[in-house]
C-alpha cells in the first residue's frame, strides 16, 4: 500500500481545514494511501516532519498558507529522493493555490490530486541555505504580509493585507542597488523589486507578470524605480497590475541567476515570510527541483503548451492519462 504524510496548519486562514480532515482522508484512502496525519504544533514544526520523516513516504501533503508551502518545500528539497508533493490551500491569500488554479475548497483540492498528475516546479535558491517557492521581494509592502497579525489575517482574509499596505504609503523609500545577471549589470534606486515564477503575486492574479513558465528554469524579474512621492507610486503599481511594464519606471527581464548588492540593509519577503537582512543575496532558479502532484487543469495544459509550443486545442483535448503519459513511470518510484 502506498504512504501519504498529511501535514497540515490547523491555524492557517479560519481553521477550516478541521472540519475537512475525514472527508480528505477519506479521499486519499480510497485511492490506496495509508494515511498519516500531522498537524503542526508552532512555526518549523511540518518542516521538521518532513526531513525526519519524509523519505519513507510516496507522496507528502500539505495544508496551510504559501508560508507551509514554503516549509514543506524546503524540508524535501533536503531528502535523498524526490517524493511528490500535494498542496491544499487554506491560507489567507493563496498565490500559489491561484497561479497553479487549485480548487478553493480543501475537499475539491484533495480529490484533485488523489486522481491528478505529476508536475515538475522550479524552486528558488536565496543565498546557499534558504529557498522559496514563488517569489523574493524587497521594498514597498513586501513586509505587511509577515508582519500583519494573525488574528487580522484569519478574520479578514485578503482585506488585512490592503489595509496594512495603506497604512505603509508613506513610509516608502529607494534602496540604491547593484544588479548583476547574464553579464549585465543594472544600477539604481529602487523600491520595489520581485524576482518570481508565479502568476499571482499578494492575492493579485497576473501582477506583474503572465504567460509564466513553472518549470522553464528562469525567474521574471520586475524592478520599479524610486518614485517621487506617494501618488506616483499609486500610478506605477496601478500599471503594474494589468502588466503595462514598458515605461521608464520598470526595469523587467528573465534570469536563471542574478546576484543583488545593496548600499544599505535590505529586507526581504520569500514566499510572503521574512526572508532576513541582507546587503548582498545571490538568488538562484533550481529548474524542475520538486515534484508537484496536481489536479489536471487548463493551467497544466498551458504550461505544457509552453514547454512543447503545440496547438493549445489540441492539448487541451487530451485526456490526463495521455496528456502525462511521460510520467507513467513517476508513479511506480
Amino acid at each position: 500500500m502506498k504512504k501519504l504524510l498529511f501535514v497540515f496548519n490547523p491555524l492557517a486562514g479560519k481553521g477550516q481545514i478541521k472540519n475537512e480532515l475525514f472527508s480528505i482522508v477519506d479521499i486519499f484512502t480510497k485511492e490506496g494511501y495509508d494515511v498519516t496525519v500531522y498537524p503542526t504544533q508552532c512555526p518549523g514544526d511540518g518542516g521538521r516532519k518532513i526531513r525526519e520523516d519524509g523519505s519513507s513516504y510516496d507522496l507528502v501533503l500539505a495544508s496551510g498558507g504559501d508560508g507551509t508551502l514554503s516549509e514543506a518545500v524546503s524540508a524535501l528539497l533536503s531528502l535523498d529522493k524526490k517524493v511528490p508533493l500535494g498542496y491544499i490551500p487554506t491560507g489567507s491569500t493563496n498565490d500559489v493555490g491561484m497561479s497553479l488554479g487549485l480548487p478553493n475548497k480543501p475537499v475539491d483540492c484533495a480529490n484533485a490530486i488523489a486522481k491528478g498528475v505529476y508536475f515538475d516546479y522550479d524552486i528558488g535558491q536565496f543565498n546557499e541555505d534558504t529557498h522559496f517557492v514563488y517569489v523574493a521581494a524587497f521594498g514597498a509592502f513586501t513586509a505587511v504580509s509577515y508582519e500583519t497579525p494573525q488574528e487580522y489575517k484569519n478574520r479578514f482574509g485578503h482585506v488585512a493585507y490592503i489595509a496594512e499596505a495603506l497604512r505603509r504609503v508613506n513610509s516608502i523609500r529607494g534602496y540604491d542597488l547593484v544588479i548583476e545577471h547574464d553579464g549585465e549589470v543594472i544600477e539604481g534606486s529602487f523600491a520595489l523589486g520581485l524576482i518570481s515564477n508565479s502568476q499571482s503575486i499578494a492575492g493579485m492574479k497576473n501582477f506583474i507578470q503572465d504567460g509564466v513558465c513553472y518549470d522553464d528554469g528562469l525567474f521574471e524579474v520586475c524592478l520599479i524605480k524610486n518614485p517621487s512621492n506617494a501618488l506616483e507610486l499609486s500610478s506605477i503599481l496601478a500599471e503594474a497590475a494589468i502588466n503595462k511594464l514598458t515605461g521608464p519606471n520598470f526595469v523587467t527581464f528573465k534570469t536563471s541567476h542574478l546576484k543583488i548588492k545593496s548600499k544599505q540593509p535590505l529586507a526581504w519577503a520569500l514566499d510572503g515570510e521574512s526572508g532576513g537582512v541582507h546587503d548582498e543575496v545571490d538568488i538562484i532558479n533550481l529548474k524542475q527541483a520538486i515534484r508537484l502532484k496536481i489536479g489536471f487543469n487548463e493551467i497544466a495544459a498551458e504550461q505544457e503548451f509552453v514547454r512543447m509550443q503545440a496547438p493549445a486545442e489540441h492539448l487541451l483535448k487530451l485526456t490526463a492519462e495521455e496528456y502525462f503519459k511521460t510520467h507513467d513511470s513517476d508513479e511506480e518510484e
